[in-house]
Parts: structure tokens; sequence; C-alpha cells
């Protein structure tokens, strides 16, 4: 069962922004950067309490930097689209779990501890970053 809800077309937007932001790495990569965006959807919280669909999420101002680069912009392949739906209907993994940010601080760079939230780990180039305690954002 399907975590949110959505239309066909944000499952390609999603796909697309999924494959901007980590196709270096690889599929769980993928997967955990669609975990953060859908959890965008269901948060209950701070910037995201007035997104509810994955379309004002994805085009929330300033949120993703691979939104409106080329390879965002390219078509997806049905192993993409099948990514995405993957995390629509659930998948979570750590780190990103809970994670509402992600950072990719670039080649062997640490992990700021904090990023608007606390870092919950790691991921080849991608730091993940849960909410504060006191803000679990019904997730």
């Amino acid at each position: 069962m399907a975590r949110i809800s959505y239309s066909d077309k944000e499952v390609e937007l999603l796909a697309r922004l999924i494959k901007s932001e980590a196709l270096g790495e690889g599929e769980e990569g993928m997967l955990l950067v669609g975990n953060v965006v859908v959890n965008r959807v269901v948060a209950n919280c701070d910037v995201f309490k007035d997104v509810r669909t994955l379309t004002e999420v994805i085009y929330q101002k300033n949120q993703f930097a691979g939104v409106g680069t080329p390879l965002f912009e390219a078509p997806v392949n049905q192993n993409e689209i099948n990514l995405a739906l993957r995390c629509i209907n659930g998948y979570r993994n750590d780190p990103a779990t809970n994670a509402l940010w992600f950072k990719n601080p670039g080649t062997d760079v640490e992990c700021p501890e904090i990023f608007y939230g606390r870092l919950s780990g790691r991921y080849k180039q991608h730091c993940f970053y849960n909410p504060g305690l006191k803000d679990n954002c019904d997730l």
C-alpha cells in the first residue's frame, strides 16, 4: 500500500529527481533519496507542513539541486520508474528511514553533524539528516 497519494506524472517526476540527485550512487542511493522525498510529503512539521504532494515537495523553492538540470529534464527508464514506485509504496532504509534532508558535501569530505537536522548517517556521497528529537514529524 502506498504511503502517499500520487499520480502517474508524479511517479515520473520522482524518478527524474532521484536520477538527477543520485544516479552515481546506484539503486540504493537513489532509493534513499526517494525515501527522503516521500518523508517530506508525509512530514507534519517545519517547512514541510504545507507541502502534501510529490509535486509540491519536489518544486519547493531551493530544496533540490537536481531540479532543472539536464539530467532532471531527460526522460527516465523503467528501472527509474520502478525505484520511484518502491519509495512511494513504502521503501525506507537507514540512514534515510526518518530523514528529511540530505546533502552531498563532496568526495572525501566528512558529513557535518548538523544540517537542518541531525546526522543519521551516510551512504556513499550523501549524508542524511533526521529532524530533532522534539520533532518526530509523524514519520
